[in-house]
């Protein structure tokens, strides 16, 4: 199985442009003999580092930030509509897996005015698999994105192994991790703003407890893509080519070793040929959290996996 990761930033706020950027790139990584193709969190249309950075972000009726979340609405991304259509006939025409971040709305222009920050699979034939809304914005991105749920905390078959994904800093949330363990997942996809180091500690530490293959991808932000109508701090101002996130793309095998090392500060696409994802089971013979680690008759666990929204 070869995996094609995608650490190019999109067109921000555009989704028009960036669905065709999107293509642009899909084709390059199928040129390259990629069987799954994966785009990092909110690749559609970009996830919102000016939380972070831009000062008076989170005073109260504060008119530049109103003005930007219009604009992340405006651009985002409905699981029903034309933008999904387009990447499902993309995937069928490349006969690729195709996973992908996103700013997911509700009927956009129906008067639902929620923001989900959701990841998504498409399999060769162009048939949605997965559909996960982080369950817990993080810190500053509930100003943001709503409440995700559990309807999501699955994974899907594929003649290669199960695959599954999570968002972020659901890596911390110890039976997030294990709802997925439990379902003996072998390749799992690790969504990040960017891999720092951190982040590489979190999806080792995955890829380790839960015996599969991870595969982190990291993204691309300079400090010239915040938007316009947000006051920048003056060292962002002075210096526009910083980094906000630099990437830090990588692949771990089930021993928590690096398979392909963080890739930092660069737009490309990097490739990682995987083994045998059904020999991840030669790794459970030590550690299997979901089996002989497990023990369920003293801990007792439900998901409630309906989807709320």
């Amino acid at each position: 199985m070869k995996i094609a990761i995608v650490q190019h930033r999109p067109v921000y706020f555009d989704l028009e442009a960036s669905l065709a950027k999107a293509e642009k790139l899909m084709v390059e990584a199928v040129q390259e003999s990629a069987d799954i193709i994966a785009f990092g969190e909110t690749y559609f249309t970009g996830y919102p580092a000016w939380l972070d950075h831009c000062p008076n972000i989170a005073l109260w009726n504060h008119g530049p930030t109103k003005q930007v979340f219009q604009q992340m609405y405006e651009n985002g991304f409905d699981a029903n509509g034309p933008a999904m259509a387009k990447m499902k006939e993309l995937a069928a025409a490349h006969q690729v897996y195709l996973l992908f971040g996103a700013n997911e709305v509700i009927a956009k222009g129906a008067g639902n005015g929620t923001i989900f920050n959701s990841l998504f699979i498409i399999d060769p034939k162009g048939e949605l698999l997965l559909h996960h809304r982080k369950l817990m914005p993080t810190y500053t991105e509930k100003l943001l994105y709503g409440l995700g749920d559990g309807h999501g905390l699955k994974t899907v078959e594929t003649p290669e192994g199960k695959i599954g994904a999570l968002i972020c800093w659901e890596h911390w949330m110890p039976l997030t991790r294990q709802s997925l363990h439990l379902e003996g997942e072998q390749l799992h996809f690790a969504l990040w703003p960017a891999v720092n180091e951190a982040h590489q500690l979190a999806s080792r530490h995955y890829a380790f407890e839960g015996r599969c293959f991870v595969v982190a991808v990291g993204q691309i932000m300079q400090a010239s893509d915040i938007p316009s109508v947000l006051e920048l701090p003056t060292h962002l101002a002075e210096k526009p080519e910083t980094y906000l996130m630099n990437g830090g793309s990588c692949v771990i095998g089930p021993d928590g070793q690096f398979i392909l090392p963080p890739q930092l500060e660069t737009e490309d696409i990097y490739y990682c040929d995987l083994p045998n994802l059904k020999n991840t089971i030669q790794e459970k013979l030590n550690l299997d959290t979901a089996g002989h680690y497990n023990r369920p008759d003293i801990f007792s666990f439900e998901i409630d996996k309906r989807r709320q929204l």
